[in-house]
């Protein structure tokens, strides 16, 4: 039986894992929308 606890406890798991991936990749897709803006002008 899949109970609400257990697909909260997974909800949160891809929760955080998402948002460590985020704040890994924050910088360098800054660094690629700043390639991006320049390459614009």
């Amino acid at each position: 039986m899949y109970t609400i606890e257990m697909a909260y406890a997974r909800m949160r798991e891809l929760q955080d894992l998402a948002n460590r991936s985020r704040a890994h990749q924050t910088a360098a897709a800054s660094k690629r929308a700043a390639k991006k803006a320049a390459k614009k002008r």
